[in-house]
C-alpha cells in the first residue's frame, strides 16, 4: 500500500528506528494528556502537572527523545504504546494507534480505541471510549477528543470527569458531564447543558440520577480561579427538580478555603422575629480568616457577629463577637430575670493555644457576655456552655508542661453561670490552680516508685452559698412577672448547724498542698503479692472569710472557721495484700479468686469543719473508691484514722470469649475519729455509706458475653439490713452483625440523703440507640425519665401551701400531679448517609433551668441537610407553647 505502513501490535519504546517518530508519539500523549487534565479541573495538581521541571512546559519536554534527561536532572519518563495496529500515513501525514490503544508515559494512561496526530495541522484526535487516569487518580471520559497542540482550545464530546478529594479527612468523588465540552485560552472549562454531583451512580442501575445533583444550562469551570459557575441552574433529588438560581457560584472541590458567601442559617422565633444571617467568608491569607455573619432579625433589628482564625507557627487563637442594639426589648423578661431593661446585648469568645517548645503548651478558652442570657436567646452556640442541665459557662487559662514521668498544670477559671436561678455572686474567681506531679523510681534500698504530687489553689467569692437541710423552699428574691412568681437564689430559712450547710464560703481562700508518697510490690513463692506504702501529705490554709454584705455574717452561726492560717499533716503507713487463685478448666475457661485486704495506719484527721471544703464536696462510696488510700475526691478533705479495705473479686474468661467479674468488699474504722463521721461545713461524709464503724457493703458485676455487649451493675448496700442505698445498672451493647444497633440503657437509683439536702430517693432511666436500617438510613433516640419528680413537685406544692396560709395573698397554688414517669429529656429523629449526602431530622426536649423539681423545658426541631462539596444547611425551631424563666416574656 503506498505511502502507508501497517505493523502488527508490538511495545514500542527505544526499539523504534527513527528518533523522530518517537518524539512524535510522546508529543502526541504529552498533547492529550494535558489538555484532559487541564478539562479535569484539578487546580494545584492540573498546575503541578503540567510542568517538568521549574519553567519547562511539558510539551516542549515531549519533542525531546524519551532517552534524553530532564531539565531537571532526573532521567525521562519513557514512552510505552500498545494497540493492535500502529499505523503511518505518509500521504496524510498522521501517525495512528489503533486496536485497543494503550499509551503508558511515567504515571499517566491513556486508552481508547483509536488515538490519530495530524502532524499537517498539529492537532490530536482520541475516539472511542477514551479514558485517561493521571498521577492523581482523576479520570477523564469521553466518547472523542480533538485539540490543539497548545492545548489552550479544543473539545470534548460526551465528556465525563471524576475527580477524587479529600474532604474532612473522608475521600469524595465528584463529577462532571455533558454532551461537549470546550477548552478556551487555557484558563476555563465550559460545559453545555452539564450536570455536576458527588454522588456515585447505581451499580446496578447506572442509568438512576443520583441522589443529587446540580443540572444547569451552563457549568463554567475556571481553573485558574478554581470557581465553577451555574447558569440558569436547578438542584434535582433523585431526579426530582426541587430549587432553582439563575445563577450561582462555588469553589471547586480542591479548594480548601475561598473568599465568598457562605450557606446563610435562617431563624424563626417570637421573641426574635423571622431573619436571616448570610455568613461572608474573607480568606485573608493561607493561616487567617475573618467570617462575617449579620443576621436581620425582624422584631429586634441587625444582630452582628464576626469570627477571626488565626494559624500561627507555634500555634492557632481565634476571637468571635457577637452584638446587637435590641429595637423590642419589652420581648424579654425585666431584670433579674431576663435582659428586658438592656438596650445593648453581646458576648466575646476566644480560644487558643500556642507551644512554647515540644514539653510546654499554653492557651486560653473564654467567654464573656453582657447578661446570662444572651447566647441561648439569640441561638449562639457555644463550647464552653456545659450542659442543658446545668447552664454554666466556663472560662479558663492554662499553662501545661509535660514530662517522662513528671506533669503541671497552672489555671485559672471563671464560671459564669446562664440560668436565671444563678446568682453570679455566689460563683468563685478561681486562679491560680496549680498541680504538680512527679514518679521517679525509689533509691536503691527501697526500690519501688516515689511520687511527688503538689497543689496550690486561690479562690474569691462575694456571697456565701448556703442550701436549707432539708430543702425547705426559702430563696433570697422571690419576683413576680405577669402573675406568675419565679423564685430565686436558694438559701436557709433558720441558719444554725443542723437546718444549713455552706456549698461556698465568701471571702479568699488560699491553700497549699504536697504529698510525697512510695510502694513497692513484692510477689512471693506462692503468689501472695504484698505492696507495701507510706506517704506524708502537708496542707497549709490562708482563709480571710467575708463577714459583712449579704447574709455572710449568718456563716458564724453554723460553723467557726479558721481564719489568717492554719496548718494540717498527715503521715500515714499501709499495706496491700492480694493473693490470686488460677484455674484452668479448659473450655469453661480461666478461673481466679483474689481476695483482698488493705490496711491503712495514720492519725486522725484535724480541723474538720473549721476549714473552708471547696474541691472535696463529691464523694461516691463504690467499688471503685473502696481500696482508694483517701477517698476524698479533693484536696480540702483528707481521710484519717486506721482504717482496714476488705473484699474480694472472681473473674471467668473463656476461650470463647465470655468474661464475667464479680467484686464484693466493705470498708471498717479500725482506730482514731472516723473522718466520714463528723460533717463539715458542706456535711461530706454524711450519709455516705462510710459514717458508721463499718461501712455499706459495695459490690460489682459485670458480664461480657463477647466484645459486642457488656451488662454491668454496682451497688452499695446498708450494712445493717442489706438494702439498697446506691445501684446503677446497665447494658451497653453493639448488635451488629447480628442486628444492627448500637444501644445504651441505665437506670439509677439513689438512696434519699436528708443531710445533704437530698429530702428524697432520686431514681431514673436513660437510654439511647440508634438502629440502622439499611446501610444508609438510620433512626436514632434517646431520653431521660425521672421516676420521683412527682415527689419533688409534691413537696414544691406543700411548701408553697403552706407559705399561702401563713400570707393568703393571691391564689392558692394548685397541685397537678405529673405522674409516676416524667420525661425529663428527650430525642428522636432519624436520618440518611452516603458518600455524598448526609440528611438528620431531630426532635429534641431539654430541661434549660430547675429549682425545687421545677424544669422549664425547651423543644426543639433540628434539620440538617449537607451535600458535600456544595455546603450544608441547618435549621433549628423552637416549639415551646409555655412562658419560661430564661429570660423569655413569651413563647418561642
Amino acid at each position: 500500500m503506498t505511502g502507508r505502513e501497517t505493523r502488527p501490535r508490538q511495545r514500542l519504546g527505544h526499539g523504534l528506528r527513527k528518533v523522530s517518530d518517537i518524539a512524535k508519539l510522546a508529543r502526541l500523549l504529552a498533547l492529550v494528556s494535558g489538555a484532559a487534565l487541564a478539562l479535569a479541573s484539578d487546580g494545584a495538581n492540573a498546575q503541578s502537572a503540567a510542568r517538568n521541571g521549574p519553567g519547562q512546559p511539558r510539551a516542549a519536554a515531549a519533542r525531546k527523545a524519551p532517552a534524553q534527561p530532564a531539565p531537571t536532572g532526573k532521567p525521562a519518563e519513557r514512552l510505552l504504546v500498545e494497540a493492535a495496529e500502529l499505523i503511518y500515513d505518509n500521504d496524510n501525514n498522521t501517525v495512528t494507534a489503533r486496536g485497543n490503544a494503550e499509551l503508558h508515559y511515567g504515571p499517566r494512561i491513556l486508552q481508547a480505541d483509536r488515538v490519530r496526530y495530524d502532524r499537517a495541522s498539529s492537532r490530536v484526535f482520541a475516539e472511542g471510549n477514551v479514558r485517561l487516569t493521571d498521577e492523581t487518580g482523576a479520570v477523564v471520559t469521553g466518547d472523542t477528543m480533538e485539540l490543539t497542540d497548545d492545548f489552550k482550545n479544543g473539545f470534548v464530546d460526551a465528556l465525563r470527569i471524576q475527580q477524587s478529594v479529600e474532604m474532612h479527612g473522608q475521600p469524595v468523588r465528584t463529577r462532571f458531564s455533558a454532551p461537549r465540552g470546550e477548552r478556551v485560552d487555557g484558563e476555563q472549562t465550559t460545559f453545555e447543558s452539564g450536570t455536576y454531583t458527588a454522588c456515585e451512580p447505581c451499580k446496578n442501575h447506572p442509568e438512576t440520577p443520583p441522589l443529587w445533583q446540580v443540572r444547569a444550562a451552563k457549568i463554567i469551570h475556571n481553573n485558574e480561579t478554581h470557581i465553577i459557575s451555574f447558569e440558569e441552574s436547578v438542584l434535582e433529588l433523585a431526579g426530582i427538580p426541587v430549587g432553582y438560581l439563575p445563577y450561582f457560584e462555588a469553589p471547586d472541590p480542591t479548594v480548601k478555603r475561598k473568599t465568598g458567601f457562605l450557606t446563610p442559617r435562617f431563624i424563626t422565633s417570637t421573641a426574635l422575629g423571622r431573619g436571616v444571617s448570610t455568613p461572608f467568608f474573607i480568606n485573608v491569607a493561607p493561616n487567617f480568616d475573618i467570617t462575617l455573619s449579620p443576621a436581620f432579625l425582624s422584631n429586634q433589628g441587625l444582630l452582628g457577629q464576626g469570627e477571626i482564625r488565626h494559624r500561627l507557627e507555634t500555634g492557632t487563637y481565634l476571637v468571635r463577637a457577637s452584638g446587637i442594639f435590641q429595637t423590642t426589648p419589652s420581648a424579654f423578661l425585666p431584670g433579674p430575670l431576663g435582659a428586658g431593661d438592656r438596650d445593648f446585648r453581646g458576648a466575646i469568645e476566644s480560644k487558643g493555644q500556642f507551644y512554647l517548645n515540644d514539653r510546654w503548651r499554653t492557651g486560653w478558652d473564654v467567654v464573656g457576655v453582657t447578661d446570662k442570657w444572651f447566647l441561648d436567646n439569640y441561638r449562639i452556640r457555644n463550647s464552653n456552655i456545659t450542659t442543658d442541665y446545668f447552664r454554666e459557662a466556663v472560662s479558663t487559662a492554662y499553662l501545661i508542661g509535660q514530662g517522662d514521668r513528671s506533669w503541671f498544670e497552672a489555671r485559672a477559671y471563671y464560671f459564669k453561670g446562664l440560668s436565671s436561678y444563678d446568682w453570679q455572686k455566689e460563683q468563685p474567681i478561681v486562679a491560680p490552680v496549680i498541680d504538680y506531679d512527679k514518679r521517679i523510681n525509689g533509691p536503691g534500698f527501697l526500690g519501688g516508685e516515689v511520687r511527688f504530687e503538689a497543689n496550690i489553689t486561690h479562690l474569691d467569692r462575694e456571697a456565701t452559698d448556703f442550701q436549707g437541710i432539708p430543702r425547705t423552699g426559702s430563696y433570697l428574691y422571690n419576683p413576680t412577672v405577669n402573675g406568675v412568681t419565679y423564685p430565686l437564689y436558694e438559701t436557709c430559712t433558720t441558719f444554725n448547724r443542723n437546718t444549713c450547710i455552706i456549698r461556698g464560703l465568701a471571702g479568699s481562700n488560699t491553700r497549699a498542698s504536697a504529698q510525697l508518697s512510695w510502694r513497692r510490690s513484692f510477689i512471693d513463692d506462692v503468689g501472695q503479692v504484698f505492696t507495701p506504702f507510706a506517704y506524708l501529705r502537708t496542707d497549709a490554709f490562708f482563709v480571710d472569710p467575708k463577714n459583712s454584705g449579704y447574709q455572710n455574717a449568718l456563716a458564724q452561726t453554723i460553723s467557726t472557721t479558721d481564719s489568717d492560717f492554719s496548718g494540717r499533716i498527715m503521715p500515714a503507713v499501709g499495706l496491700d495484700y492480694r493473693y490470686p487463685f488460677v484455674s484452668n478448666f479448659g473450655p469453661l475457661g480461666v478461673h481466679t479468686l483474689e481476695p483482698i485486704a488493705q490496711v491503712v495506719i495514720r492519725p486522725s484527721e484535724t480541723h474538720i469543719g473549721r476549714l473552708p471544703n471547696e474541691d472535696a464536696q463529691s464523694l461516691v462510696f463504690d467499688d471503685t473508691s473502696l481500696f482508694e488510700w483517701d477517698k476524698f475526691s479533693g484536696y480540702d478533705r483528707v481521710e484519717g484514722g486506721v482504717r482496714t479495705n476488705l473484699g474480694a473479686q472472681y473473674s471467668v474468661v473463656t476461650p470463647s470469649g465470655w468474661y464475667a467479674n464479680v467484686m464484693f468488699g466493705e470498708s471498717i474504722q479500725v482506730a482514731g475519729v472516723n473522718s466520714f463521721r463528723r460533717g463539715d461545713i458542706a456535711n461530706v461524709g454524711l450519709d455516705s455509706g462510710l459514717e458508721r464503724r463499718e461501712s455499706d457493703y459495695v459490690g460489682r458485676f459485670q458480664l461480657s458475653p463477647n466484645q459486642n455487649i457488656t451488662f454491668i451493675t454496682r451497688a452499695r448496700f446498708e450494712q445493717r439490713d442489706f438494702s439498697v442505698n446506691r445501684m446503677e445498672t446497665g447494658v451497653i451493647a453493639r448488635l451488629a452483625p447480628f442486628a444492627p444497633i448500637d444501644l445504651s440503657m441505665f437506670y439509677s437509683y439513689y438512696d434519699a440523703q436528708p443531710q445533704l439536702g437530698f429530702n428524697n430517693r432520686r431514681e431514673g432511666l436513660t437510654a439511647t440507640a440508634t438502629y440502622h436500617i439499611t446501610p444508609n438510613w438510620f433512626v436514632t433516640g434517646s431520653a431521660l425519665v425521672d421516676l420521683t419528680h412527682y415527689i419533688d413537685v409534691r413537696d414544691t406544692y406543700a411548701n408553697a401551701y403552706t407559705a399561702y396560709l401563713s400570707n393568703p395573698v393571691g391564689a392558692a397554688p394548685v397541685y397537678t400531679n405529673p405522674g409516676r414517669a416524667y420525661l425529663a429529656g428527650l430525642s428522636v429523629g432519624g436520618g440518611y448517609q452516603d458518600e455524598c449526602t448526609t440528611f438528620s431530622l431531630n426532635y429534641i426536649v431539654s430541661p434549660t433551668a430547675a429549682a425545687l423539681g421545677v424544669t422549664e423545658r425547651n423543644r426543639t426541631v433540628l434539620l440538617r441537610v449537607e451535600l458535600k462539596t456544595l455546603g450544608e444547611v441547618d435549621l433549628r425551631q423552637n416549639v415551646n407553647v409555655a412562658a419560661t424563666a430564661d429570660g423569655i416574656a413569651a413563647a418561642r
